[in-house]
């Protein structure tokens, strides 16, 4: 007769088998959807080294316009996280992935400041609903002491956009070269990483399954051994967690959350909007050069997110594993200020200050769940992604306002800096039993 032991090691080891056959399933297709949703976001920076001129619009205009995309963003992310919970992933992801792909094609058809902040408004509209419906996706999948590395895998798109986007863009600003063709490079550029998101919307409603329960591709007893896993993953949640949207809007460890997330994006976006001008600036001025320099940071970050993520799970720990992270942020930036004028040096810091900017993200959103239950979910994620998105406004407005103030990113930079530091004083605050799970 089987004793407790085997017959829990026998179980372990199906649970095991049945999570990698999910991953398979999942996360491919999760992450390319996800490389492209960071593509269309952050191309603008690549864009603006020609937009500019043929605009004639200023560095200040500019931030506004890269900014401005989340005023949209935190304006819809928790009604569009509301209905992604009311008539499931499938259908509303493959929705916004189609109408975001669309705004963004039809950025290359800007001729003046007004039209270039409304595109830019409607794209981070139609948006906001993608990464907060993900994260509460893979909660109906994974419990929380699978979700570090799953987050990694899932996140080092970020990263990864960087490394393919930054050399794609490079070459298609090289290109398509001014006067060749129907369009300027800057218009192919918005043309070409726009359109693969509305086919990968369409896909979307045909590829995924909504749950557990509507997965066809799971047996029985794969299907009941993962519903008993979140299940007991839910009844160990601490006594802090929120229950519904209401609660999470009195629990002040929630917009604590936020807050910390705004920190780590403020260094994340200063990044993505500012990397090539950054680059350019240092005296470099070849697209190409520039786009394959832009990637070295982004696959500095794509490998160290995935090592600090199986790190966290393994260990379960997460606040030393954010903050660290965070830290190689606040000296990276401070690092790629002081030697702007260095191309090597300055490289380095940005490396460094993207490794740990990036890799904050990942090893944030694990912290969450210590205080959010999975009625709570669709609207307290979609809260704290929004507090977090604010950076997407303030952090690119405040880097374009400096620039042409002080003719100098550099100012700006020690700013994020500080901000950034502020949120890992803000993670060693909270206690160490509430998320290391």
């Amino acid at each position: 007769m089987a004793t407790n032991e085997n017959v829990s090691a026998v179980d372990q080891k199906t649970l095991d088998l049945t999570y990698k056959k999910i991953t398979i399933r999942l996360i491919p297709y999760i992450f390319i959807c996800y490389l492209f949703n960071y593509l269309d976001r952050v191309n603008v920076g690549f864009a603006k080294l020609q937009m500019l001129d043929d605009l004639h619009l200023s560095e200040t205009a500019y931030g506004l316009g890269a900014g401005i995309f989340f005023i949209g963003y935190v304006a819809c992310g928790v009604p569009s996280n509301l209905m992604l919970y009311k008539f499931g992933a499938r259908r509303w992801i493959s929705l916004i992935m189609v109408l975001w792909g669309l705004f963004s094609t039809l950025l290359m058809f800007v001729r003046d400041a007004n039209t270039f902040y409304a595109l830019r408004l409607l794209t981070g509209a139609t948006e906001a609903g993608f990464f907060p419906g993900i994260v509460l996706y893979l909660t109906r999948w994974y419990p929380s002491a699978r979700r570090g590395r799953v987050m990694a895998l899932f996140m080092s798109a970020i990263p990864l956009s960087g490394v393919l986007g930054g050399p794609f863009s490079g070459w298609i600003l090289g290109h398509f070269a001014r006067g060749e063709g129907l369009f300027a490079p800057w218009q192919w550029l918005f043309l070409l990483q726009g359109l693969p998101t509305i086919v990968l919307g369409i896909g979307m409603c045909f590829l995924l399954s909504d749950g557990v329960e509507s997965a066809t591709w799971l047996n029985e007893d794969e299907r009941v051994s993962l519903q008993r896993a979140l299940i007991e993953d839910d009844r160990n949640r601490p006594s802090t967690v929120s229950d519904t949207f209401s609660d999470v809007l009195r629990n002040s460890s929630v917009w604590i959350l936020g807050l910390i997330y705004f920190c780590i994006q403020s260094g994340v976006y200063a990044i993505n909007f500012w990397l090539p001008s950054i680059i350019k600036a240092s005296g470099l001025v070849d697209p190409n050069v520039i786009g394959w320099l832009s990637a070295i940071p982004y696959l500095a970050a794509s490998i160290f997110m995935v090592v600090v993520g199986r790190s966290a799970d393994a260990r379960r720990e997460r606040r030393w594993h954010l903050s660290v992270p965070m830290l190689m942020g606040v000296g990276g930036l401070i690092i790629a200020a002081n030697f702007g004028s260095n191309p090597t040096v300055a490289l380095i810091g940005l490396t460094m200050a993207t490794m740990g900017a990036l890799t904050g993200l990942p090893m944030f959103w694990p912290l969450s769940g210590g205080y959010l239950s999975a009625a709570a979910a669709a609207g307290g994620l979609a809260l704290i992604n929004s507090m977090g998105q604010i950076a997407g406004f303030a952090s690119p407005y405040l880097v374009g306002w400096v620039k042409d103030a002080t003719h100098s990113t550099d100012m700006a930079l020690y700013i994020l800096a500080c901000v950034m530091l502020a949120g890992v004083l803000l993670v060693l605050r909270i206690p160490a039993r509430t998320v290391n799970r």
